[in-house]
């Protein structure tokens, strides 16, 4: 297979696994982490070997030739999404190939970063989903570590990022469809949260959480995720990384993070369901470029709220249910990261505005 080395040019780009994303990245200086590079496995045996130890979900692990095979050589007309991490093909595994079902998988190449933080974040998506196994989390089928390439290979999921279905200019999402995809988001956060080990997501928003054709909703991308505090311990200090716009206000400013740093990113996923509005967009004028800033005041005011309800919905959605999600966005975007609701107080929220398909017109093809 080669050996699985790296280059310690420390460096980071955070872009979504499937779709670029026009959201500006965090990245501090590292005052927060300390980086040993001593201590990260860096060659095949040694991945494995702590994968094997770490993980209870059986891994593929591909050579760099078979993947060319599962992407037809890297053809262009694959590709699903890029951004600075490199670029992320469809896929197929054969049964001539490998002896499982046929199957359709997205394969993640990060060509475009080989530095200390490249290889770290593709080895917390090996860790963290290696270990891990939910339907509100994207699986993950193997990966290659051979000589400098560091690739990971998932299950295939058809319709994309909520980024790219949310605000596609073709017809919008119904407010069912929009309500199940919180919904399903929530669960997936709750679950890493409520782990044995706790986990914080650290880069949750609309380009990291993918949809299947049902739009069943599936975190993906877990290379900013960290271990959570332990014992007595009420945070986690760390490198300051993400996406602003997202970005828990007290985790920008200090370093701090916690579980509730997760819920605030949720509430600004919530108020873009809610608005069809980008978390960041410098085309608007400068009061409203900042989504959660411009709309928090408004969330709980029942005369202006519907005013910022995304107006491709032509009033189509249940007025109660509007009031409701609001309300639990206000609650999720509070400055006082202790007043927050917790992910599975969220989950229990969400749950009642639940609607069935049929019930909207939620067919959606695009």
């Amino acid at each position: 297979m080669g050996n699985c080395g790296f280059r310690s040019n420390p460096s980071s780009n955070r872009v979504s696994s499937n779709a670029k994303s026009e959201s500006p990245k965090l990245d501090s200086p590292a005052k927060y982490e300390a980086k040993d590079d001593s201590k990260l496995p860096s060659n095949p045996k040694e991945v494995e070997d702590l994968r094997r130890d770490q993980g209870t979900n059986p891994l593929m692990v591909f050579t760099f030739d078979e993947l060319k095979t599962i992407t037809g050589n890297f053809r262009q007309d694959h590709v699903l999404g890029g951004g600075g991490f490199g670029s992320v093909y469809k896929g197929f595994i054969s049964e001539d190939l490998r002896e499982v079902q046929p199957l359709q998988v997205a394969v993640k190449v990060h060509g475009g970063d080989k530095s200390f933080q490249g290889h770290r974040e593709w080895l917390a998506e090996v860790i963290f989903l290696g270990q891990l196994s939910h339907p509100n989390l994207v699986k993950l089928i193997g990966y290659c570590c051979e000589d400098d390439q560091r690739v990971l290979v998932y299950e295939y999921m058809p319709r994309g990022s909520v980024e790219s279905n949310l605000f596609s200019k073709l017809l919008p999402l119904p407010w069912p469809i929009r309500m199940k995809i919180a919904f399903g988001a929530a669960k997936g956060l709750a679950f890493l949260h409520e782990a044995e080990k706790p986990i914080i997501y650290r880069d949750f928003k609309t380009s990291n959480i993918l949809l299947d054709l049902d739009y069943n909703a599936k975190l993906s991308d877990f290379g900013l995720a960290k271990d959570g505090p332990v014992g007595d311990k009420s945070h986690v200090s760390t490198r300051i990384m993400g996406t602003y716009g997202y970005a828990a206000p007290e985790y920008v400013m200090t370093g701090h993070l916690t579980a509730r740093s997760d819920v605030y990113s949720f509430g600004v996923v919530l108020l873009e369901l809610l608005t069809g509005r980008k978390s960041v967009d410098k085309t608007r004028p400068a009061r409203q470029q900042n989504l959660a800033d411009w709309a928090l005041p408004m969330l709980n005011e029942k005369k202006k709220l519907l005013s910022i309800i995304d107006p491709r919905l032509g009033g189509d959605y249940p007025i109660k249910g509007v009031h409701k999600a609001a309300m639990l966005a206000y609650h999720c975007l509070n400055r006082n990261p202790k007043a927050r609701p917790l992910m599975r107080d969220i989950v229990d929220s969400l749950e009642p505005l639940q609607m069935p398909a049929e019930s909207s017109n939620t067919s959606v093809e695009f």
